[in-house]
């Protein structure tokens, strides 16, 4: 008896089900519970989601009311519950599998479920006395899965984006800040693992520091697009069941309540089939993760030894390397975000299938996507702050043997085609490495140019800066 007043009945087309009394959820998500015990990860990990979709509902409330189809008390107090889903009160009451069919019914049906029995208690009512605030007719009018779950998960994406965006932008000017204390610090650079010709460690840095930066633009420019959304749309574009100006004016609601320029689709039919946008935002997340693992590459390799390798930069030490190795020390962070790179591969295969797989004027695997696409960026933003806190913000480039280098190399010999031609110069690059002297020797032995001309031609400093003359 005990446990039977710890829950309260529930009714809906299939039958009743028993759902715990204090729980804001109702039957349809009480049924999703058990039809989807997969993942073991709830829709309550992607907080942004739960919050978009707040913002959604609110803007149909005011929009619905606005135009007559539902009362004021019930917009006032629907509207209150969407603030406080909103703001994160209720995010443990959405206990749904992230992996789910129906393409997003069971979220929204528990988004519907949960504000609508905020609404009622706020209102003083029972949960579950849907005859004054239905889940369906009330919260969900003019309304469908088909249309809201997309227009949430855009949402979804620009709240995500933005700690992804602010982490490369930071990690961005960390490269910066370091390529300006570096930028006279003279080096090798390489090809293909071998010696090239000279430059900067600055350069270097900066290199890295340009293609974060253009990542920076490339995902800020995906939130216009993800802006679009196929609200009052409706079952599958056509509006059935919504006022026929309800499209346009929840446009304006949510751009009101969500701060965005949000724009409906100019083919609804189109919009709620299609997830090229989501495979556009994956591809740019995917770029910046490429960008990400080859830096890493990188950074690993430039630190490699620290007798045997190449050991141009020193990084922080951040952890014993080894159980049986004394004193041995990893590139732990490094690793690190490479294994997060290699995460956001996989992201970028599960959108791309799901993407294809829709069929006819829905696509059901939108919550796979959207879960993906949350996850992975929470992934890559941490990632980049880690990459840049204990690693980035803490390199010493090892000036003394990067300047060595250059200057010792064969490969320097470049600076001389336009003297002795390319013939000549690989000669003499060839006796400088068969004899184990500097190339500025060799040259100077052989006397086919003038010690002052050698001078500034091999001086490593001034071949740096060729591409800027």
């Amino acid at each position: 008896m005990e446990g039977m007043k710890a829950m309260r009945k529930e009714s809906d087309s299939l039958g009743s089900r028993l759902v715990p009394a204090a729980a804001y959820w109702g039957i349809h998500t009480q049924r999703a519970i058990e039809n989807f015990p997969v993942s073991g990860v709830a829709v309550s990990s992607h907080p942004e989601l739960i919050h978009a979709y707040a913002l959604i509902k609110q803007a149909c409330a005011r929009a619905n009311a606005e135009l007559g189809g539902i009362s004021d008390e019930q917009l006032a107090l629907i509207d209150q519950a969407c603030s406080e889903v909103f703001a994160g009160a209720f995010d443990d009451q959405f206990p749904v599998d992230v992996l789910q069919g129906g393409a997003g019914t069971s979220t929204n049906m528990n988004v519907n479920e949960v504000i609508a029995n905020r609404a009622l208690e706020i209102g003083g009512y029972k949960r579950g006395a849907y005859d004054v605030i239905n889940p369906n007719d009330t919260v969900n009018k003019s309304q469908s899965t088909n249309d809201t779950y997309p227009a949430a998960c855009r949402l979804a994406l620009v709240f995500a984006l933005r700690p992804v965006i602010r982490s490369a932008r930071a990690l961005a000017m960390s490269f910066r800040t370091l390529a300006r204390r570096s930028k006279d610090m003279v080096k090798l650079g390489r090809t293909q693992l071998q010696d090239a010709v000279p430059m900067t460690f600055g350069q270097e840095f900066g290199a890295y520091a340009s293609v974060l930066e253009d990542d920076v633009a490339k995902l800020t420019a995906q939130i216009d697009a993800l802006c679009v959304v196929n609200l009052g749309g409706t079952a599958i574009g056509t509006g059935i069941c919504a006022d026929a100006r309800f499209r346009s004016l929840v446009a304006h609601k949510l751009s009101y309540v969500s701060g965005l320029s949000i724009r409906s689709a100019g083919d609804a039919i189109a919009a709620t089939s299609d997830m090229a946008d989501f495979v556009d935002v994956s591809s740019q997340l995917k770029r910046l993760a490429v960008h990400l693992g080859k830096t890493c590459n990188d950074i690993r390799l430039l630190a490699s030894g620290p007798q045997s390798g190449l050991q141009e930069i020193h990084i922080p030490a951040r952890q014993a390397g080894s159980s049986i190795m004394p004193g041995k020390v990893n590139p732990v962070i490094a690793e690190c975000v490479n294994q997060a790179v290699f995460t956001i591969f996989g992201m970028d295969a599960t959108v791309t299938a799901a993407a294809e797989a829709g069929q006819l004027q829905l696509n059901a695997f939108e919550p796979v996507t959207v879960h993906v696409l949350l996850t992975g960026m929470g992934v890559l933003a941490k990632a980049m702050d880690t990459l840049r806190v204990n690693l980035v913000d803490g390199i010493e480039p090892n000036e003394e043997l990067g300047r060595y280098r250059a200057e010792h190399s064969a490969s320097i010999a470049t600076s001389l085609n336009g003297y002795l031609g390319y013939a000549g110069a690989c000669h003499v690059a060839k006796r400088a490495l068969r004899e184990g002297r500097s190339v500025k020797e060799v040259a100077l032995e052989e006397g086919n140019i003038r010690a002052e001309v050698l001078d500034d031609v091999l001086d490593p400093a001034n071949l740096t800066h060729a591409a800027e003359e």
